[in-house]
């Protein structure tokens, strides 16, 4: 396989995931980001934990999908993630997901 070849796999997949992610993120309440991954949940608990003087976060989810082209199900009943670095959490507004009926012709 060259790298082209490779390039055009990975540019395949993430082409892929766009997609589902538009299919699934309706039915999701929260989004949250994380310095290595990209979330979307029905549940979220972020807890500040700290440990010898430095300070972490514990972030819990239910009901979740995973960005992550090369994982075969993205979809898992809980998932959590232990990070020293930023957490992102915002509540999805479902009302900006519609398209306008002006733009669809109805």
């Amino acid at each position: 396989m060259s790298a082209e070849d490779l390039e055009q796999y990975e540019s395949d997949l993430e082409l892929q995931l766009y997609r589902e992610y538009k299919d699934v993120v309706g039915i999701f309440t929260y989004a949250v980001e994380t310095e290595r991954r990209f979330y979307l949940c029905n549940a979220v608990d972020l807890k500040v934990r700290t440990e010898g003087g430095d300070v972490y976060y514990e972030v819990s989810m239910g009901d979740a999908w995973v960005w992550d082209m090369y994982r075969p199900a993205r979809f898992v009943k809980s998932a959590k993630v232990l990070t020293f670095r930023d957490v992102s959490i915002e509540e999805i507004a479902h009302s900006d997901l519609q398209v306008p009926k002006s733009v669809t012709g109805e």
